[in-house]
């Protein structure tokens, strides 16, 4: 990747949603202008009307929109923008929109197209791994050829097993394996949904470690080869693989363990070349033993809480090194300050599986006070669409230690009001009252373990029991929510000044 030597001047986001407010916010502080994509289901979106331009995306689905490269290119000719931030999810890890921006002339806020394909494919990303000297949990050096390789391999490493897709991430395309007879239909499910959510086939498989923490370190790479960690979080609260709830830094390592895995990221992100913002994924079966078991090549939906802790801008940093720009600092210059947490809140109903719940937000209150951040891109009358991920918000805490950060959140929560929706909320406030998550003593498997728990627990939250009431039910004192006043165009504009006006204006003229 070529150094720029000029200042970026206008950003066309290639994202949506919150993340795509986010990073409005920072270009603004920049003084760079932005430029929003939208589909027609995102219409009246926020980061549409919050972005100094916005350029639309016919169509509904993120194949139709926010995954056709063409209209991409097309809308960065047709703005102006000499630079694109991908965000996270759609487009944001391929490498082929990157060359894509690149052969358009504008620059890509993100990794080298190289370094992606390194990373992308986890097979060859373990095998690099392996040649510089960062741990990998044992499995398949290569794609699996058929169900009598994967028998071979799965009596050689032992049981149980996982089969991952070669290409994927998100909990995509896997599957856990515990027997012979199983290993035929799984490795054909795990092909066929590789093939079908990104386009590769491959699969591989790892011995599967029962019951692990989740730990992940944030790297930040120039284009003048300086490098360094920005500490870990810890994303061991999941359900199926997709991570509900972010701590940094973890209660799970000391502070050597902590230097000693954070010198295996910054090496495996030095192995791909990599420039930019990244994340290195470990999963640990003790606190001595992490084995590498992924990089995301971008940001995270979890980087406010290395944001909290560090007092980095990430998404600022990912700008300056996208302009050439220099680290000013190196790794003894850093060091985590106090504890950060985020709750991912999701329009869905956890009392009934976490069914989805896109409805429109009738009114809203959102959480303030010290150290509290909120990222959304709701507003009261917005229709959230049934077409993309259900998250609508992000509550981000800061304190200086991690009880005290539990009780911030738990505050924080109890503010937070969006009627005409059903959210994760209930989950999240039962999760903080947990002793297990209170004490640290967790693994990935908390929700499974705790099946029964969750179930009784949120069913009477959503207040459809004679039972005692959640607070009753975890033994805690819960916070009622206070009657929201009545949202008024002033109030709602104390957001930005004209930001209700511009999108009335808008809705009109564009």
């Amino acid at each position: 990747m070529g150094i720029p030597s000029t200042k970026i001047k206008r950003v066309l986001i290639a994202n949506r949603g919150e993340i795509a407010v986010r990073i409005i916010r920072t270009l603004r502080e920049l003084g760079i202008e932005s430029v929003a994509v939208y589909s027609d289901a995102d219409a009246s979106s926020q980061h549409r009307f919050l972005a100094d331009f916005a350029v639309r995306l016919p169509g509904i689905t993120s194949a139709e929109t926010y995954l056709q490269i063409p209209r991409l290119v097309e809308a960065i000719r047709s703005s102006g923008a000499d630079a694109v931030h991908p965000g996270y999810g759609f487009l944001s890890e391929s490498s082929e929109f990157a060359r894509a921006i690149e052969k358009a002339g504008a620059i890509f806020i993100g990794p080298p197209p190289e370094a992606m394909d390194r990373m992308g494919n986890k097979i060859h990303a373990r095998n690099l791994m392996i040649e510089h000297g960062v741990p990998v949990v044992p499995g398949a050096a290569a794609p699996l050829k058929d169900a009598a390789e994967l028998k071979k391999l799965a009596h050689e490493i032992g049981y149980p097993l996982i089969l991952k897709a070669a290409g994927g991430g998100g909990g995509r395309g896997m599957r856990v394996v515990r027997q012979d007879s199983d290993l035929e239909p799984a490795l054909t499910a795990c092909q066929r949904e590789a093939q079908a959510y990104f386009g590769n086939p491959e699969v591989f498989c790892e011995r599967f470690i029962e019951r692990p923490r989740h730990i992940e370190f944030q790297v930040l790479f120039d284009a003048h080869g300086n490098g360094v960690h920005l500490f870990e979080r810890d994303c061991s609260v999941q359900r199926r693989h997709q991570k509900l709830f972010e701590e940094a830094p973890s209660s799970y390592l000391s502070p050597k363990q902590r230097d000693d895995i954070g010198a295996k990221a910054v090496a495996a992100a030095k192995a791909a070349g990599y420039v930019s913002a990244g994340t290195i994924e470990f999963i640990c079966e003790s606190p001595d033993r992490a084995y590498f078991m992924e990089m995301n090549t971008r940001i995270q939906v979890e980087h406010p809480v290395t944001e909290m802790i560090t007092g980095l801008d990430l998404i600022a940093w990912q700008i300056r090194i996208a302009q050439g720009e220099r680290l000013p600092f190196k790794q003894s210059d850093l060091q985590p300050n106090g504890w950060a947490m985020e709750a991912r809140i999701n329009a869905e109903d956890p009392a009934l599986d976490f069914a989805p719940s896109a409805a429109t937000v009738q009114a809203m209150t959102l959480p303030g006070g010290p150290f509290v951040r909120v990222d959304t891109h709701l507003y009261p009358g917005y229709k959230i669409p049934d077409t993309y991920d259900s998250m609508v918000a992000k509550v981000i805490v800061w304190a200086k230690t991690r009880p005290e950060a539990i009780v911030r959140m738990e505050r924080a929560l109890s503010e937070l009001r969006l009627e005409g929706v059903q959210t994760t909320v209930p989950f999240q406030e039962a999760l903080l009252a947990l002793p297990a998550f209170r004490d640290g003593d967790f693994t990935t498997k908390l929700i499974e373990e705790q099946a029964a728990y969750w179930k009784t627990a949120l069913r009477q939250a959503g207040g459809d029991s004679d039972e005692p009431t959640l607070a009753a039910v975890l033994g805690v004192v819960a916070v009622r929510h206070q009657p929201a006043a009545p949202v008024v165009d002033g109030a709602a504009s104390s957001v930005r000044p004209s930001l209700w006006q511009e999108m009335a204006r808008r809705e009109g003229l564009e």
